[in-house]
């Protein structure tokens, strides 16, 4: 046998030996290796970086994505909903038009005992092209939410970029209001309408801020929006921002490249549309002028190490210089989309805070 030959067995147990000296070192280190960066666990580093690898990969030049590549990685990640209660939350998946695959998954907390539970209807993120209510990471945190708040949650798939782009997402946003308005028997007894809050992250803060401002604009019969809760929103402009600069090899999940292919696959063709489009730069020269709606208390939530974070302060500003109820909540050390990693202390508190937030808007 040659001196640089290796058995299977020596192989195997080389890469193992390397792999576990490999994550213990990450575990001690910041991701990226960098002073100025968050201090995170190896398991919350390792699954953002698959996660990054893999929507970086199916994002091709022409501004479209391998879906039947997704499809292999995201067959691990999905879940079902589930009749039986789990951590004291059954779920179950309900259809408003198949046509387009509008759906959501219903949350129905099965231990509160409350007659008068209030309703969050929630977008996810994924930069209106990735993701859905039936990723594991969605299905888990929508579940704390019906159980912590308590509150019956309702979690929307809405059509996703480059295959269906603006006004899609906000149409079906907007529908899935309208069909609850007007059908209530899919709802357990114990929904009240009357005490709606919206929320989401990423794309899904910018589409619940878009759907609540359509409310405003539109008689529904049954529901009161009360708030809304915009985790990280996803705004953006043709500007390039202080902390789109400095924070652009820090920032795991969100790059100015990847937000500019996603804006772009957003975007329709041929119309003519940039980035400071309103519904993307909302607070900036051709913002809609909201000074004379009705418009729900928000609470805007920001990280330190989110590249987005000039545009959702931004966005919490123009709130209160509108004469709006606004509350800004901050955690300097956190990362994009840092609150579906229960793993870290900094999920917990937010869904705290989400938590008052609702109690205190919904008298």
């Amino acid at each position: 046998m040659s001196a640089f030959a290796f058995s299977p067995t020596l192989l195997k147990e080389g890469c193992s030996i390397y792999i576990h000296c490999y994550l213990y070192t990450l575990s001690y280190l910041p991701l990226p290796l960098m002073a100025s960066s968050p201090v995170l666990p190896w398991r919350t580093r390792i699954q953002l970086s698959v996660l990054s690898t893999f929507t970086d990969a199916s994002r091709r030049k022409d501004g479209t994505v391998n879906r039947r590549f997704l499809r292999f990685f995201e067959a691990g990640i999905k879940t079902p909903a589930n009749p039986n209660p789990i951590n004291g939350v059954k779920t179950s998946d309900v259809t408003i038009d198949s046509s387009r695959n509008l759906w959501f998954r219903l949350f129905v907390p099965t231990e509160s005992g409350d007659d008068h539970l209030p309703v969050v209807v929630f977008f996810h993120g994924g930069g209106f092209v990735y993701l859905g209510p039936d990723f594991k990471s969605y299905d888990v945190v929508c579940r704390r939410f019906a159980r912590r708040f308590p509150a019956i949650v309702i979690s929307v798939n809405y059509r996703l970029a480059p295959e269906h782009r603006y006004p899609a997402q906000y149409e079906d946003g907007f529908d899935v209001l309208k069909f609850l308005d007007g059908d209530k028997s899919v709802l357990p007894e114990n929904a009240d309408l009357s005490r709606c809050f919206l929320g989401g992250d990423s794309a899904g803060g910018n589409l619940a801020h878009h759907v609540a401002k359509r409310a405003c604009q539109f008689k529904l019969n049954c529901i009161k929006v009360k708030g809304i809760m915009a985790i990280q929103p996803f705004f953006g402009g043709e500007e390039r921002t202080k902390a789109e600069t400095e924070l652009a090899k820090v920032d795991v999940l969100v790059s100015v490249s990847r937000t500019d292919w996603m804006w772009k696959a957003f975007m329709p063709k041929g119309e003519g549309m940039d980035r400071d489009h309103e519904v993307i730069n909302v607070s900036g020269k051709n913002a809609a002028d909201i000074s004379q709606l009705e418009f729900p208390a928000t609470l805007v939530v920001v990280a330190g190490f989110d590249s987005l974070k000039d545009w959702q302060k931004r966005y919490y500003e123009w709130l209160k210089q509108n004469g709006k109820e606004a509350y800004l909540v901050e955690y300097p050390n956190m990362f994009h989309a840092f609150y579906v990693f229960p793993e870290l202390p900094e999920s917990g508190h937010l869904i705290s805070q989400l938590e008052d937030f609702i109690h205190k808007h919904c008298d």
